[in-house]
């Protein structure tokens, strides 16, 4: 196996030294709203947005004049996108049944899909407003049938971004809050004097907001465990450097430590996609931010086959990983841990962010080993259910019941199917025997 790295990132060391402060900023600003309510979090909007307005909770009327500051282009943009993802979403709801079945003659079993009652989706828009995010979180929401869907996202260059506001309402928010960053996460998850906790967070942010959600986590659900944005490029000499280079700087641009990753089994590919990458990080209008990111964590990893080059994508289990390939159905088959896959050179991360129907909030982390991304299965409970409608069946089932019961040694438990046994078997069973 010949496996090299034309580029390597920042050391792991030092991204852990990084989690460690972010941990720790993040802890203390929780303990402060769970300990002062609305004071803590006004006093961290004014600090970190120097946003203090008479509420944070958008008044119809509000929201109704911010919509009205969209271009009628951009409302009509917004739309379509909505349309493509609540189609997809409601096609995903549909493959979830609610099912009954009799498993034995009188033991009925089954399950019902319960909507979560209360949840909080979490907009980015302090650097870039995040338009597609209301999407993601709130109008899938919307289609799973939560009740009560709490929305914030941070102020824009001072005041509520009108196209985000727009994004939330069609959504389907019920309630939607101009504040960002901690304050928010804590806010709609511990509850303060004017905003009630949910039972549910979701939606990406930066380190902070996703630290925040990994120590509120038990408290409320999460939908997962977000850190920074991660893309992934497998390619072979089927495509050129510079498509390579954009899809690579194209998410780079997120944010200072976001990875970026391409792995190829042609070094001929791998030398010209690095020489695309520094001209476009000389004219892209982002490269303050995609230059840091990719200098920190970008990556080039060179291997000899495709085997290899499958062996380290799923190892690394990036969040985007877009394929363009002489053989990428082939990978649609064989790869088993990443966010999403975005398949052939026609394909690229962007759509499937912004417009094309699938959900964009998406694990990272190495966390598509255990989980995929949001839909709207994740904003509904499958819960149990079973009953026992005949007198043979409640004396069969307690029969087993109980001497399983008293094998483990819990007399108790044997008990309660020992009762049923004798009430409707008509049996004699003492206390603490097992039905024979």
């Amino acid at each position: 196996m010949a496996i090299s790295y034309l580029k390597r990132g920042k050391p792991t060391e030092e991204r852990s030294q990084d989690d460690r402060k972010v941990r720790e900023t993040v802890e203390a600003i929780l303990a402060d709203i769970e300990s002062r309510g609305d004071a803590a979090v006004r006093a961290l909007s004014e600090k970190f947005d120097r946003y203090s307005p008479p509420a944070f909770r958008l008044s119809p009327g509000e929201i109704e004049a911010l919509m009205a500051r969209v271009s009628a282009r951009d409302m009509d943009d917004i739309r379509f996108a909505q349309a493509q993802v609540r189609r997809f979403a409601e096609a995903q709801r549909a493959s979830m049944t609610d099912i009954e079945i009799e498993t034995l003659p009188g033991v009925i079993l089954g399950h019902r899909n319960i909507p979560v009652q209360s949840v909080g989706c979490y907009i980015p828009g302090g650097k870039f407003p995040m338009v597609a995010s209301a999407h993601m979180s709130v109008l899938t929401a919307s289609v799973a049938g939560v009740p009560r869907i709490a929305a914030a996202t941070p102020p824009f260059r001072g005041e509520p971004n009108p196209a985000v506001i727009a994004a939330m309402h069609l959504g389907g928010a019920h309630e939607i809050y101009v504040l960002g960053g901690i304050q928010a996460i804590g806010a709609m998850a511990l509850g303060t004097q004017t905003i009630a906790p949910v039972d549910m967070l979701v939606g990406p942010g930066n380190a902070f907001v996703a630290e925040a959600k990994r120590q509120l986590y038990g408290r409320v659900g999460i939908d997962l465990f977000a850190g920074p944005t991660e893309t992934m490029v497998i390619a072979d000499d089927t495509v050129d450097g510079e498509l390579c280079a954009t899809d690579l700087l194209g998410q780079a641009e997120h944010g200072y430590n976001s990875p970026a990753v391409l792995i190829t089994n042609s070094r001929r590919l791998a030398e010209s996609t690095q020489a695309e990458i520094d001209r476009l990080l000389a004219i892209l209008p982002t490269t303050d931010t995609a230059a840091r990111s990719w200098a920190d964590y970008g990556e080039i990893i060179v291997c000899d086959t495709h085997d290899e080059m499958l062996q380290v994508a799923n190892e690394i289990a990036s969040e985007h990983v877009q394929v363009m390939t002489d053989r990428d159905d082939w990978y649609l088959a064989n790869m088993n841990a990443y966010g999403a896959l975005f398949l052939g050179p026609r394909t690229n991360v962007a759509n499937g962010d912004k417009v094309i129907g699938t959900n964009h909030t998406l694990p990272t982390r190495r966390a598509g080993r255990y989980t995929g991304g949001l839909w709207v299965g994740k904003f509904l409970k499958t819960h149990s259910y079973q009953k026992i409608v005949s007198d043979e069946a409640a004396t069969l089932v307690g029969e087993y019941g109980s001497r399983l019961c008293l094998l483990e040694g819990f007399v108790g438990h044997a008990e309660q199917c020992n009762v049923r046994v004798r009430r409707y078997g008509h049996k004699n069973v003492p206390y603490g025997e097992a039905a024979e």
